[in-house]
C-alpha cells in the first residue's frame, strides 16, 4: 500500500466504504460505474467508463486488496472502493521464458507464481490457482498456456463450474450495498 495511503487512512479512519463505484473485467481493465451506470444493471452487463489514465492505473492497482471477507477492493486514500468482478480478483497473462519456463503476471503487474492447479469452467476459460489465490487467464493467452499444459509444465486440467469457485477460493464476485 502507498505510504500517502496509509497517512489518509491515519488521518481519517472511519471513512465510509463505497461499493457499485468500480468493476474489474474478465480481460484486467478496470471501469469506474457512476450512478446512473449502476441503475441501469449489475457489472458487467453495465459496465462504464475503462479507466486508461496509466498512472491512475498504477495507483489502483499498488493498493487493490482483500478484507477477510473475500471482498476485493481499491484503498483509495481513506476511503475503501470495493470492486465487483466480472470474473476472478485476478486476472493474467502469461508468457513463455524459455523453452520450458513460463511466467504469469497478474493485470496490477505483480508475480504470480507457478499454478497449483489449472480449472475449466463450462464456459471454455481457463483459472489457474496458486499462491496468490485465483486467477483467469486473459483469452489472448490461452496458446500459451496450451503449450505449457502440453510440456507437462502446468498440472493436469480440471474441470470446474464457474459458480463454486467464489466460495472454493475465498472471493466475493458483488460485494453487497452500493454507496
Amino acid at each position: 500500500m502507498d505510504a500517502i495511503v496509509e497517512a489518509a487512512l491515519r488521518k481519517w479512519p472511519n471513512v465510509p466504504a463505497c461499493r457499485g463505484w468500480l468493476g474489474l473485467d474478465a480481460r484486467g481493465h478496470w471501469y469506474l460505474r457512476d450512478a446512473q451506470v449502476q441503475s441501469a444493471g449489475p457489472f458487467p452487463a453495465a459496465r462504464g467508463s475503462r479507466i486508461e489514465h496509466e498512472k491512475l492505473l498504477a495507483f489502483i492497482g499498488r493498493n487493490y486488496e482483500a478484507d477477510g471477507e473475500g471482498a476485493w477492493f481499491f484503498q483509495n486514500g481513506p476511503q475503501r472502493v470495493y470492486v465487483e468482478l466480472e470474473a476472478a480478483p485476478w486476472v493474467l497473462g502469461v508468457q513463455r521464458l524459455d523453452e520450458a519456463r513460463f511466467g504469469l503476471q497478474t493485470h496490477t503487474g505483480l508475480d504470480f507464481g507457478a499454478p497449483r492447479q489449472l480449472l475449466l469452467d463450462e464456459q471454455g476459460r481457463l483459472f489457474l490457482a496458486g499462491a496468490g489465490g485465483l486467477g483467469l487467464l486473459r483469452s489472448q493467452d490461452m496458446a500459451v498456456a496450451a503449450d505449457a499444459i502440453e510440456q507437462g509444465v502446468w498440472p493436469t486440467l480440471q474441470e470446474v463450474r464457474f459458480e463454486e469457485l467464489p466460495e472454493r477460493f475465498g472471493f466475493r464476485l458483488r460485494p453487497s450495498q452500493a454507496c
